[in-house]
């Protein structure tokens, strides 16, 4: 047991030297990037954990993190019992009363089931970086709540949105560069740790095999670090960067028009005529449209007569620039150019020197990198032997490669700006022809869906009933006005004002605004909220300081105005002080998990993998993982789907749920594609088969399936592929993903706004925003929070990224990683920081106009002058996670939360700070300004905040 203060070690390698006598297979858990593991136990204790060599991710190789899992299981901040809010006492003070896990489920499944038989909005679930999300997704929706998000709307939704709205696919999860074909490798806004051991391995073979890496980035640290070129970049100004270097390589015709005529929209005509078509394509209404979600039926320029034709006609050769008149027929008359038109006039201005003037980085250099990837893409493409057949029959024998390979992550997604910044990058990639191609980006299963995926948010009240699952799933895609979550008088059906008019298309909803919006009662007030992996009081939230308020105001009643919140965690976080009810969890070691393809899978370029975690050691204390939690929650409330036609509980536990559900009756597609089938003979859809786990076991804890070679490529346009995909539930559909270089999606917003579309139409006050911001070409304009900035004053972008051996706030009570960064720093450029009077490790105040933190510096040239950065999560609060009170996390370490604000006051309304299109966090938005501390100020971080030790911790 460990002893608090104690000078004993909490686990001893050293003076142990008996051997492992067991040696376990599962998944690691210490970041995203679910790598295989060994874990060796001596005498049933761990006493060591190694990276699987026969795992296809990782293949052997661990990480600092990985390998510190050990001490996580054995943190003294571990929760080990159910704990409820002793009555009458305020949130945040830490008093709790331990509970069985009996009276937790009674309470709970008594105060939920009065909200399903009366009201499911006024229950709230919302994740953290959990793996889980078809799980957490399906309870929601059995439940009947539309209130439901995990954690991407303060992540990287821009990014997932962005790219899944232009090409079908998107960076991590499900896609990435594909650097084994790859001679130029650019990569953008990534931070150090971001897929971590797979990137280390493909970087480095792509640098021995002669590849050329440049990296763009404010800060070079990791990945960059190792680049064969560092561009530093000013923060929120990626997009500018993109629209120059399409102005280059459109200017210099360095694009691939066949590619682009072939599988994108670039041809496709656009109507340019005022009215209610305006900036639309027009569809010939004799066509077969495909795809009646997404038709396909529409119109190009044929050069070869002169006229319009329908876009998938034989023998068409379309046109991509100029403008036209439309012929005889339905449309005659109509002004009309192709979509490719538009986008180079769009790009008319945005030259290298108007962009260097945004971005920081010189003219030349902006065209020498165009010029650059130009070159790569189009001199050193080469064929490879892969025959294929594409959509419409044409039989290739060879797949061509543009060995220019991108990526990007949160640096671009955490800006308001964030959408349309990714929107250029794809569109950038399209005009190479790099999609899904040798040496580019290639997508992974389940991607890639169409543009976007037809699963669409609740729209109406009608989707919304008591004891009645939700007419559709919580989180969607939408693709018109009438798909917004508003009722019949506009006004907001989710909490987070998610799919409302203010945030159209948030695909991951907004997390960061549900505590401010739910005590607010705006759009109205709900009674439980429950946060699983969210530290939504520290780290996790844009205004750390009003949100603890927030979390403890009451009403004039003296109740609380959130009723009732129930958290979640496997630690003593400090979002756990402010819990009704806290549920402690599991660690990965401890429980069954499955990396699913229904949810965030580890698919590989060549075909579908699946994943899961299997328990190498008991479960500690009295800790449940959540999974079972909300299995038997589901199972006690009857959900439709956890029930049997009598009514009987359906699953036993959660392992057993993962093997027996079925998306639907008899469809043999459930939560794991491998093994499947009674005797476990079918891949990927087959009968439930009871050994399933037994078999992950046996196979190192992961399902690869590898596609025949001419299914690897041009996937979006492949005829086999698309076949295969939707014989195997991965789409709905078998027709074209065709890429969207201009979004008439995005237009038929605007039209709404205009006045120029029948149905729903944005409040007054939205209009102009609409207008702006929902342009169907990708452009580029400032972060949202310069409009409200004196930026003379605070004249310095202040950004944050997640260190190599943490992840998010997970492991700061961690013995051994504690020891690499047990507080951080402002890394400061060194001429910056001394025109400010600020010495090397000196304390300082770091301000905004929202807030301010005391700090010590440290003077970096690896960060661009204009630019101040540190780690995320490293700061605590006093004696949270089980730390000594004096330890550096709280005394040394800091938060750049205090800095942001969670709302913005735009042309007279009050907004939230996030991407007007997506609701995306703007984390990297804020503008600062720098002072030295005064040499009589204690040397301690500021603000401080004390946590409380709660009942029920692994240490006595």
């Amino acid at each position: 047991m460990f002893k608090i203060f104690s000078k004993d070690p909490i686990h001893d390698p050293i003076h142990k030297q008996a051997a492992a006598t067991e040696i376990k297979k599962t998944t690691c858990y210490m970041c995203a990037c679910r790598c295989g593991i060994r874990a060796h136990l001596r005498d049933g204790e761990l006493v060591y954990i190694d990276g699987n060599p026969e795992h296809p991710l990782n293949q052997g190789v661990i990480c600092a993190k990985g390998s510190a899992g050990i001490m996580k299981q054995k943190s003294p901040a571990r929760i080990t019992k159910p704990l409820l809010r002793k009555k009458g006492s305020d949130r945040g003070a830490g008093e709790f009363d331990e509970i069985s896990w009996e009276q937790a489920f009674e309470l709970l499944t008594d105060r939920l089931k009065k909200i399903r038989e009366t009201d499911p909005k006024k229950f709230a679930l919302f994740t953290g970086r959990d793996q889980m999300q078809a799980l957490t997704g399906l309870f929601a929706r059995q439940f009947g709540t539309p209130n439901y998000a995990a954690h991407g709307g303060f992540c990287s939704v821009n990014m997932a949105a962005g790219m899944i709205y232009t090409i079908g696919g998107s960076f991590w999860e499900f896609g990435g560069p594909d650097l084994d074909h790859a001679k130029l490798f650019i990569m953008i806004g990534t931070a150090e740790d971001h897929h971590s051991n797979p990137m280390k391995i493909a970087l480095s073979k792509f640098k021995r095999a002669g590849g050329r890496f440049i990296s763009i980035n404010p800060v070079r640290t990791g990945y960059s670090a190792i680049a064969d070129e560092w561009i530093p970049i000013k923060p929120g100004t990626d997009g500018a960067l993109f629209m120059a270097l399409m102005h280059e390589l459109i200017r210099t015709e360095q694009y691939d028009a066949d590619f682009l005529k072939r599988y994108s929209n670039s041809g496709q005509l656009v109507c340019l005529d005022a009215g209610p078509e305006e900036g639309l394509f027009l569809f010939d209404p004799d066509s077969d449209p495909i795809n009646a979600d997404l038709p396909h039926n529409k119109y190009v320029w044929d050069a070869n007569t002169q006229s319009a034709k329908p876009c998938f006609e034989k023998g068409v050769s379309p046109t991509l620039c100029g403008e036209f008149i439309m012929g005889p027929g339905p449309h005659q008359g109509k002004k009309v150019a192709p979509a490719f038109e538009l986008l180079r006039k769009q790009v008319q201005d945005t030259t290298p020197e108007w962009a260097s003037s945004i971005t920081g980085i010189p003219a030349d250099r902006i065209k020498k990198l165009a010029t650059e990837i130009g070159q790569a893409a189009f001199e050193q493409a080469f064929e490879m032997p892969v025959a294929w057949t594409d959509a419409w029959g044409e039989s290739h024998q060879t797949v061509t490669a543009r060995p220019v390979a991108f990526h990007a992550m949160r640096g671009l997604a955490a800006h308001s700006n964030g959408f349309q910044t990714t929107r250029g990058l794809a569109v950038l990639m399209s005009l190479i022809g790099t999609i899904d191609r040798p040496g580019g980006f290639r997508h992974k299963a389940p991607y890639p869906r169409q543009v976007p995926p037809n699963v669409k948010p609740p729209s109406s009240e009608n989707d919304i009933k008591p004891n009645t699952p939700l007419g559709k799933a919580p989180l969607g895609w939408p693709t018109q006005p009438e798909d917004l979550a508003l009722d019949a008088k506009g006004n907001a059906l989710r909490i987070d004002k998610a799919y409302t008019w203010e945030h159209p298309l948030a695909a991951h909803g907004l997390m960061h605004n549900v505590i401010t919006n739910a005590v607010k009662g705006d759009p109205y007030s709900i009674d439980t909220l429950m946060i699983f992996m969210a530290n939504m009081s520290w780290n996790s939230t844009m205004n750390t300081m009003e949100v603890r308020e927030l979390l403890n105001s009451k009403n004039a009643d003296g109740e609380f105005k959130i009723p009732f919140l129930v958290v979640c965690d496997a630690f003593q976080s400090e979002m756990v002080d402010f819990a009704d009810l806290v549920l402690p969890d599991t660690t990965y070691l401890e429980r069954h998990d499955a990396m699913s393809l229904l949810d965030r899978p580890i698919s590989e370029y060549d075909g579908p993998v699946d994943s899961v975690r299997i328990p190498v050691l008991p479960t500690t204390g009295e800790c449940k993982p959540f999974q079972e939690v909300l299995i038997e929650l589901a199972s006690r409330l009857k959900f439709p789907a956890f029930t049997t036609e009598d009514g009987g509980r359906k699953f036993k536990d959660y392992p057993d749920f993962i093997t027996r559900f079925e998306t639907a009756p008899n469809s043999g597609i459930g939560f794991l594609a491998g093994w499947r089938g009674k005797d476990g003979e079918k891949s990927l859809r087959g009968e439930p088969n009871p050994d399933q786990w037994k078999r992950y076991a046996e196979n190192n804890c992961v399902f690869h399936y590898k596609m025949p070679v001419e299914h690897q490529y041009m996937r979006n346009w492949n005829r086999g592929y698309l076949d295969f995909s939707k014989a195997n539930a991965l789409r709905q559909k078998n027709d074209p993903i065709m890429i969207a270089i201009y979004s008439d999606i995005l237009q038929k917003f605007r039209l709404a706004a205009k006045g120029q579309r029948p149905g729903s139409s944005p409040p007054e006050h939205l209009k102009s925003r609409i207008l702006k911001y929902f342009d169907p070409l990708p452009f580029w304009y400032p972060p949202l929070e310069d409009e409200v900035t004196d930026l003379e004053k605070y004249s310095l972008n202040a950004i944050t990224q997640r260190p190599m051996a943490m992840y998010h706030s997970w492991d700061s009570q961690n013995a051994w990683l504690r020891q690499i960064h047990s507080h951080n720093y402002l890394y400061v450029n060194t001429k910056t920081a001394l025109e400010h009077g600020i010495n090397d490790g000196a304390w300082m105040w770091i301000e905004s106009q929202w807030g301010k933190v005391k700090c010590m510096a440290r003077h970096s040239e690896a960060v661009d002058p204009g630019t101040v950065w540190t780690w995320n999560a490293i700061g605590k609060a006093e004696s949270a996670w089980s730390l000594d009170p004096s330890s550096d996390e709280s005394k040394k370490g800091f938060l750049l939360n205090h800095l942001i604000s969670e709302e913005l006051s735009l042309g007279g309304f009050s907004v939230s700070n996030s991407d007007p299109i997506t609701g995306q966090a703007g984390w990297y938005d804020v503008r600062v300004k720098l002072a030295a501390a005064d040499e009589n100020e204690p040397e301690e971080t500021w603000p401080q905040v004390k946590a409380h030790r709660v009942p029920g911790m692994i240490t006595k």
